[in-house]
């Protein structure tokens, strides 16, 4: 068969024929259908709990590629979705029986060391970032997981070690080329397109296909402080308390994350405590070295860790660390939310957690943010959640098959339960599951929704962009 005709999804659910010979001839990428080279790649995502199959995969070359495919998609009222890195939990990379726009081809990455821009392309992934910048001692904020898509991180706020310094990783967004609903190609910053730029910075796979990011850069690295300590989860108790003293008082140039789960079987855990909890700390120091050895003294000082590598060591090695930990192709299941302070009931509540877990792949995790996103404005972009000085997250992993499946999502559902009242009600965009209420995606914008809404009305008054954590335009 080929490609003149073929049955597609559109928006409304239904299955229409339309002439995809017509889009093949205004692309200079790829256009590929299911059995094509390359099509389990282009499809394939992290999370493999969620799966959805498109009945065609545009890999464009240019922002002109994308133009032509959201207009097309338009026009014929098809379901129509964006992957970057398709790292997403919910799966929202994959249009299920639509178009996927893969941006894989779209991946180099431009550094202007003396002007301390970034020019990224919405292919890339964290690994080619930092890598590119890290050459000339320059970072951006970014996630902690190397395979994760540079473009969807950012679009949905994007946290990581450089947070606490810097902000937001769209705090760092200096502009970016983006392809609205009616198939045009604009930049958008703070001084052109302004309205669209405030929604992109937290909501920004609602407004469109951003086929260019460029961030601010900052000295960082390449050798920065780091890296993993871990102790027995039987002085779980201490480890806690001193991780809420510590991060009290640590200077924005360190952020500190705590991980309670079962120690991985890596070459850099000792095999007697190889499925064995443990209380984990991953640790970023990113100051003047010389000041490393007082700043970490705190976490040094306290006593029988089964594993210390901190140390003078690359900025790319720190965040490569817990890739590990999320492996492409099992199944994961979370519950997240935002805190302010580290409360005993709270030290309390995830201690027992971890104790009780029967997943055996879980993690009970806390990641360090107060500081430089605190200083800003409520309403500095649509990301929000300006009063978040932690992130905590209930997070589970297991093989395709596993038969305790539903037992494991029930555990993760119930946790959830009993963190979630020491939480702000806040929630982070990218760590939510396909399966959130709406008032979770309100949750995340706050105060900005009703702004945010309007921008959507205004640049995708059709809700073209909607698969993804979607806010509808006003009817």
């Amino acid at each position: 068969m080929d490609l003149e005709e073929i049955t597609i999804t559109a928006r409304d659910g239904d299955r229409v024929a339309v002439p995809v010979d017509q889009l093949s001839a205004r692309l200079d990428g790829r256009l590929l259908r299911p059995g094509a080279a390359g099509w389990d790649d282009a499809v394939r995502i992290w999370n493999a709990m969620v799966a959805k199959t498109p009945a065609l995969v545009v890999q464009p070359e240019t922002a002109h590629d994308v133009a032509a495919t959201v207009d097309f998609a338009r026009t014929h009222g098809l379901l129509l979705s964006i992957k970057g890195g398709g790292h997403h939990i919910a799966g929202v990379a994959v249009a299920d029986g639509g178009i996927t726009v893969d941006m894989s081809r779209m991946s180099a990455v431009t550094v202007d060391p003396d002007a301390r821009l970034a020019h990224v392309g919405p292919g890339c992934r964290l690994q080619d970032v930092d890598r590119a910048t890290q050459e000339y001692g320059l970072a951006t904020p970014l996630g902690f997981i190397s395979e994760v898509g540079a473009a969807g991180l950012t679009l949905g706020g994007g946290l990581g070690y450089l947070t606490r310094r810097f902000g937001w990783a769209v705090d760092n967004l200096e502009e970016v080329e983006i392809v609205t609903a009616d198939g045009r190609i604009h930049t958008a910053s703070r001084e052109e397109n302004a309205e669209l730029f405030w929604a992109v910075r937290g909501a920004g796979a609602n407004m469109g296909a951003v086929t260019r990011l460029t961030y601010r850069l900052h000295e960082v690295g390449p050798t920065v402080c780091g890296g993993l300590v871990a102790w027995p989860f039987e002085g779980a108790a201490d480890i806690l308390r001193a991780y809420r003293s510590i991060t009290a008082e640590a200077p924005r140039e360190l952020a500190v994350w705590l991980l309670m789960l079962r120690a991985p079987a890596a070459p850099f855990v000792p095999p007697a405590w190889h499925g064995r909890r443990v209380c984990l700390m991953v640790v970023c120091f990113t100051g003047d070295l010389d000041d490393a050895d007082q700043v970490l003294a705190p976490i040094r000082a306290l006593p029988d860790p089964v594993l210390s590598l901190l140390g003078p060591q690359p900025y790319t090695q720190i965040q490569s660390y817990l890739d590990i930990t999320e492996p492409k192709g099992m199944h994961y299941y979370w519950k997240t939310g935002y805190l302010t302070d580290l409360s005993d009931g709270f030290l309390t509540t995830i201690r027992q957690l971890c104790a009780e877990c029967p997943v055996p792949d879980a993690e009970l995790g806390v990641l360090h943010l107060a500081g430089a996103i605190n200083d800003r404005a409520p309403d500095d972009g649509a990301v929000g959640n300006r009063d978040a000085r932690y992130v905590v997250g209930a997070n589970g992993m297991w093989a395709p098959g596993d038969p305790d499946t539903d037992m494991y999502q029930a555990w993760i559902r119930e946790a959830w339960r009993r963190i979630e009242p020491f939480t702000t009600g806040g929630s982070y965009i990218n760590f939510q599951t396909a399966d959130e209420a709406e008032e979770r995606i309100h949750a995340t914008y706050g105060a900005n929704l009703d702004r945010l809404v309007e921008a959507k009305t205004a640049y995708d008054p059709d809700n073209v962009f909607r698969c993804n954590r979607n806010i509808a335009p006003r009817r």
